[in-house]
């Protein structure tokens, strides 16, 4: 059992390597490395917080859920904080879990809400470098969709393998 829980046992840094190597493997063209950087840490947190969390934002489980939370609440439209979180549920839901998604929620139209939130965190950021990462999130949404979805298929076909010994 110690080489069982030694295994599984994981940080926010190792967390946030695994998904920046994997990214780095789906990406098909030269990107900007903090916009590699900035989605592999919203992967990382993700992979990290309950969708029962109480202690800080949980982890949405439908795109329902962001619409509700985000769309139909519109006292946070101008925090930055809470639209870049939009757009990472968004970018988290319609794109590495895409293929769960698709049958209930329009995928693309989420996508635009998703480049819309980082685009209304952009505009609200205090800091620039803030400021232009989510910019860039918003232009290259669709792109970024894309290689979640792609990475969660690669990562799913891979084999599962435990060595006890």
């Amino acid at each position: 059992m110690d080489k069982l829980r030694l295994l599984l046992a994981t940080d926010h840094r190792r967390t946030l390597e695994f998904f920046f190597v994997h990214l780095q493997d789906v990406v098909e063209t030269r990107v900007d490395r903090q916009e590699l950087l900035y989605n592999a840490s919203v992967l990382a947190h993700y992979a990290q917080v309950s969708t029962c969390a109480t202690g800080e934002l949980p982890t949405p489980s439908t795109l329902a859920a962001v619409f509700d939370h985000y769309v139909m609440d519109q006292s946070l439209a101008s925090d930055p904080a809470m639209m870049e979180a939009a757009g990472a549920q968004c970018l988290l839901l319609a794109g590495f879990f895409e293929d769960q998604m698709r049958f209930r929620h329009n995928v693309r139209w989420y996508a635009t809400l998703g480049a819309g939130f980082y685009r209304r965190a952009a505009d609200h950021s205090r800091g620039s470098r803030t400021a232009e990462v989510m910019a860039a999130m918003a232009e290259h949404f669709e792109p970024w969709r894309q290689r979640h979805a792609r990475l969660s298929r690669e990562l799913r076909d891979q084999p599962y393998l435990l060595d006890t010994n």
